[in-house]
């Protein structure tokens, strides 16, 4: 019984290839990943929570290597936030299960007081559906 996935994914590889396979895009590769494991009968009802991490990196990037370069269906020019938001609707649109919660956080890493708040965010999602599970809730 899986009560969440945490699911993390570094935005600031958008513009960056597998080292394995370098036809492939690390970001596509990730949206490939999440659609598999997001709708997975395994995990049905089990919540995601996913991370968007390396922001700082993302902002200094983006305006040298342009988003439409690797997604030519996005059209938000060089603002970092319109990326961001693109990015996480293509994860977010994935999920096919109504039944499903997914929690997204926008993370820097190396901002550890941003992390303890996320962790503690984390923290309450579980406990609130370990309750609800529990029929407390």
């Amino acid at each position: 019984n899986v009560t969440a996935i945490l699911f993390l994914v570094a935005i600031s590889e958008y513009d960056q290839v597998l080292i394995e396979d370098e036809s492939v895009n690390r970001m596509q590769e990730a949206l490939t990943l999440f659609d598999s494991i997001c709708n997975s009968r395994w995990f049905v009802k089990t919540s995601i929570i996913l991370f968007l991490n390396k922001m700082d990196i993302f902002r200094e990037k983006l305006p040298h290597s342009p988003m439409r370069k690797y997604f030519p269906d996005y059209d938000g020019g060089n603002d970092a936030d319109v990326a961001s938001e693109y990015i996480l609707k293509r994860f977010v649109s994935l999920n096919q299960s109504e039944a499903k919660h997914i929690y997204t956080h926008y993370t820097c890493a190396t901002d550890t007081s941003q992390i303890k708040f996320v962790m503690a965010a984390v923290n309450d999602i579980i406990i609130q559906t370990n309750l609800r599970d529990c029929g407390l809730l």
